[in-house]
């Protein structure tokens, strides 16, 4: 781990959000998002008979689910140092230099940063996987940590 973020951890008396407590995270938040948007168009997709239809459907709002990621990370994040995942398993979200929630900036690095990452195979997230600090590419990004709450 960075010796920085060490120090500050061991400064600040936190610790690193577990990687059982992110997946479990992640999971909670994607399957909020995916109701929400089957909530929005149940119109639509209840009329939809085959399978065929169900992905074309699916692929022509697939712009808009993302921008609803990016919109629904940034403000938790931004707002609570937590996307509702994140205040469910009892971890936030952390500007390694202010140990404070990030600002609207970092916030929205972060939530798009976030989406690239899954668009790319979810590599960002296996990086975290592997990486000391357990930082992703978001969280590389916009310099921030997940810690324990």
């Amino acid at each position: 781990m960075n010796e920085e973020i060490e120090n500050i951890l061991h400064r600040e008396g936190l610790t690193l959000a577990d990687k059982g407590k992110r997946a479990t995270a992640f999971f909670i938040d994607e399957m909020l998002l995916s109701l929400l948007l089957l909530i929005a168009l149940w119109e639509t997709f209840s009329q939809l008979t085959t399978t065929e239809e169900i992905i074309i459907m699916t692929n022509s709002v697939v712009l808009e689910y993302m921008a609803l990621k990016i919109i629904y990370q940034s403000f938790f994040v931004m707002q609570y140092g937590a996307s509702i995942g994140k205040i469910i398993m009892k971890i936030r979200v952390i500007e390694i230099n202010t140990i404070q929630n990030p600002n609207v900036i970092v916030s929205i690095n972060r939530a798009i940063f976030r989406i690239l990452s899954e668009i790319l195979f979810y590599l960002g997230f296996i990086w975290g996987l592997m990486d000391p600090s357990r930082q992703t590419w978001h969280d590389k990004t916009a310099k921030t940590l997940v810690v324990n709450v």
